[in-house]
């Protein structure tokens, strides 16, 4: 394997951040491929290179593989990390990267294809006869086998995308009357998402928890698990919190899972980071999918494990990593992770677009955050709407609840609406707190969003934090905003 010089990062927001810090405690140059509405990001002050592949819509730039190598081929990039998301699980781009002399950091394009599609993994988890949901993988894709099939599964049944996760491809089908428009609905969103409009069908499971274990192939041909994670917090199949390790796993529970993504893992040859997910219920598990790619939620499996995954896969990909006999980890404390998105929490999460005000994220032990926006940046419409991640460690999961709500409170975003309030009252609810929620906890107790609060105390914090900021803005402009003094009256704000 070839050394490693320069990374380019065929990737956006808080991602990209994530693999600059990494390749610059690695000593390598970075190369940022980004589309024409992204250049008021951190990630592209922050990146030494970069390179315009496109205009906003993601067909056209960051899903368009071609103008992503020719970039990283034009800058002098040795190699491309994707990320998440976009062309992350696309074997064909991490084929085409390998045919142009590029090297992929990630699984390779066989164990994309293997594994990544998820047909494809379950027909090798049935042949290997490990423990998968009731569904169907078959080829015949017209709309009317499918709705067969869905009738001999009995419904409710969800549909998924074959090439791709996310949520995205995802329709959950409660009966008959709605399932031809469903399916068809899924196909549409799976070739607009991933290219490939080819859909499987599940039973769907109504009081499942969301497990996944973080998996890693050194390229030896070992494979080994990093632990598991709970993601059963999401909402219309966006996880929104994550935590490391599960509270609701017993010892011989968590045993016998990681031996089966450990196994799965290894019949793809998988080589690099990936995640396999489980649905459990009533104390019965299944393989759901695996993720042929870093996670969103891996700073907690990183919090928890006393790992960097990122530099992990960077210098796997160069033949620099092994796992050691005598490397046995075990996870200590927990951590959590909460997704910060620009959206207001009461009125159903619709995004909150346009220019963050003022941002800022409050110091603290085992505090983290992982940001792809600064003050004076822009929300805009066409990509996810996060903002950034909060993650926070502590010794036991009761002090990483109170850490994280203390967190959230302390943090402060002006210029747009998010879902910090949301985020709040999720961590503060009594189900959460037992760790009993299944993934319909949202739409449970939380369909609708929040009702808005104010208080005098809230008056004041924001008060003096606006008079703070403006304070230091006019006695220090040099210090203060790229394109001129805030206006926070006129702004949107959140309060806690």
């Amino acid at each position: 394997m070839r050394p490693i010089k320069s990374v380019a990062i065929a990737n956006r927001g808080e991602v990209a951040v994530r693999i600059i810090r990494a390749c610059e405690e690695l000593g390598l140059e970075t190369v940022l491929l980004h589309s024409d509405v992204d250049i008021n990001t951190r990630a592209y002050r922050l990146a030494k290179k970069k390179i315009c592949i496109g205009p906003a819509p993601t067909a056209q730039s960051y899903l368009n593989i071609q103008a992503n190598i020719d970039a990283a081929l034009a800058a002098g990039a040795d190699s491309i990390h994707p990320g998440f998301g976009f062309l992350s699980e696309n074997a064909d781009f991490a084929e085409q990267c390998e045919k142009n002399g590029l090297t992929f950091i990630g699984p390779s394009a066989q164990a994309i294809r293997t594994l990544g599609d998820k047909v494809s993994f379950k027909t090798m988890a049935k042949k290997a006869g490990l423990p998968l949901i009731p569904g169907y993988e078959g080829a015949d894709q017209k709309v009317e086998t499918l709705l067969a099939e869905a009738q001999k599964i009995g419904f409710p049944v969800i549909v998924k995308a074959a090439a791709g996760g996310g949520g995205r491809g995802m329709k959950l089908i409660n009966d008959k009357s709605q399932a031809k428009d469903l399916i068809e609905s899924a196909q549409r969103e799976a070739l607009s998402a991933f290219g490939s409009a080819t859909v499987f069908l599940e039973k769907y499971l109504g009081r499942a928890k969301h497990i996944e274990f973080q998996i890693f192939g050194d390229g030896t041909g070992k494979v080994m698990h990093l632990f598991d994670r709970e993601c059963s917090v999401q909402r219309r199949h966006q996880k929104i919190i994550e935590e490391a390790t599960s509270p609701s796993l017993t010892e011989d529970l968590r045993r016998k899972m990681g031996e089966v993504a450990c196994t799965i893992a290894t019949l793809g040859k998988y080589k690099n980071a990936g995640t396999v997910e489980f649905l459990l219920q009533d104390g019965e598990f299944y393989l759901l999918e695996v993720n042929t790619r870093l996670q969103v939620e891996h700073p907690v499996t990183e919090e928890v494990m006393g790992v960097d995954l990122v530099k992990m896969q960077i210098l796997t990909a160069q033949g620099n990593f092994v796992f050691h006999p005598q490397d046995i980890r075990v996870p200590r404390g927990h951590s959590i992770e909460c997704r910060v998105y620009a959206e207001d929490p009461y009125q159903g999460g619709i995004p909150s677009t346009g220019k963050i005000g003022y941002l800022a994220w409050p110091e603290g032990p085992r505090r983290r955050y992982e940001y792809g926006f600064e003050s004076e940046d822009t929300i805009t419409s066409y990509y996810d709407p996060m903002i950034a991640k909060v993650i926070v460690w502590d010794e036991t999961r009761p002090r990483a609840i109170e850490k994280m709500i203390r967190t959230l409170k302390d943090s402060t975003v002006f210029g747009v609406r998010t879902n910090i309030p949301y985020l709040i009252e999720i961590l503060d609810h009594e189900e959460f707190r037992s760790g009993k929620m299944t993934t319909r906890f949202i739409e449970t107790y939380f369909a609708e969003g929040i009702k808005q609060k104010t208080s005098d105390d809230q008056i004041k914090k924001w008060a003096g934090v606006i008079s703070k900021h403006v304070t230091e803005t006019r006695q220090a402009p040099e210090m203060g905003h790229r394109s001129g003094p805030l206006s926070p009256w006129s702004s949107y704000w959140r309060g806690v």
